[in-house]
């Protein structure tokens, strides 16, 4: 019997299962490609590291769950939670430029400092769960099809304001921030304001998926933010991969924004499936960390072939015998 076939007997696989399980996890796949989309504008734009997202994931997400059981309307929640975001990503930017801490430091201090303010959110309690049976919700676990609509709506709506938006001359001005720093300070350009601006915007959005991902799972929990850069970084990676692959220089900057999203689907369909194959659920770290570091490797490794091939062709060449 051939050894897949035999693995899939012994473990007792469905494939019904998977397919049943692909609706799920594309829709929560398209929350964390929200949230990817914040951390692309700090990652990727600015080309600062920060790690206060975890922080204010959860903040996006304990703000939307206690206003939502205080009776407020999802969507004024959820505005309320991208505020919140937005005074974390200043408080985190006005540690870096104006206090001269590093940027990879300022973001580890919110993040510590965010743990002590969302357990004041939520009571000073670790858990606050919703029911969407006695709320009114945006988006739910319980309405699959309805959340993938939301989902998809929202990314659309947030890649046309993003690609508006950084195509003013404030975002123009903060992509060439971080693009060449010297160079911008050179033409004018307030470096300092531009990088507290996009960690500020960065964070709201950040927030924001937080609260949908707090509605989505239908609680709030002081460590569901833990991991959320490195499943951000893992979007972001492998939607630019998959991207480059497939139009390469056609690629334009919404282009880029979608592909973003996709990535953070593709990254949780990977989750379904090793959840699907009964491994033990405390590797999914280790296999994040892997699947980043492929994809990180890829344009490395796709640099280092043609340039081999490149070697190769020129050692080819046989010299012209002299005469």
């Amino acid at each position: 019997m051939n050894p897949l076939i035999s693995l899939a007997f012994n473990l007792d696989l469905n494939f019904g299962t998977l397919l049943g399980s692909m609706p799920s996890g594309i829709a929560q796949g398209i929350i964390w490609g929200i949230m990817a989309l914040g951390l692309y504008i700090t990652f990727r734009l600015l080309d600062v590291a920060d790690l206060s997202v975890d922080g204010t994931f959860t903040t996006g997400g304990a703000v939307t769950v206690m206003l939502l059981l205080a009776g407020w309307n999802p969507w004024a929640a959820m505005l309320v939670a991208f505020l919140a975001g937005m005074i974390a990503g200043t408080v985190t930017g006005l540690l870096h430029t104006k206090l001269g801490i590093p940027s990879i430091l300022s973001g580890i201090l919110t993040q510590f400092a965010l743990y002590s303010v969302n357990l004041a959110i939520m009571g000073f309690t670790a858990n606050k769960a919703i029911s969407v049976d006695k709320y009114q919700m945006a988006i739910t676990s319980r309405n699959i099809p309805m959340a993938l609509i939301t989902g998809l709506l929202i990314a659309a709506v947030l890649i046309a304001l993003m690609y508006w938006f950084f195509g003013t001359e404030i975002g123009s001005s903060m992509r060439a921030t971080g693009c060449n720093p010297e160079m911008s300070k050179a033409q004018g350009i307030n470096i300092d304001v531009m990088k507290v601006l996009g960690l500020a915007v960065s964070n709201a959005i950040v927030a924001f998926s937080g609260g949908l991902m707090a509605q989505y799972q239908g609680f709030a929990d002081i460590n569901m933010g833990r991991g959320a850069i490195v499943i951000g970084l893992a979007a972001v990676i492998i939607g630019e991969v998959i991207g480059d692959a497939l139009l390469g220089k056609h690629l334009n900057f919404a282009g880029k924004l979608s592909f973003v999203v996709a990535g953070g689907i593709i990254y949780y369909l990977v989750v379904v499936i090793v959840l699907w194959l009964k491994l033990n659920s405390n590797l999914l770290r280790l296999f994040t960390a892997i699947i980043v570091a492929v994809f990180l490797a890829v344009p490395n490794l796709q640099q280092h072939a043609k340039t081999s091939f490149r070697k190769a062709g020129k050692n080819s060449v046989k010299p012209q015998e002299v005469k």
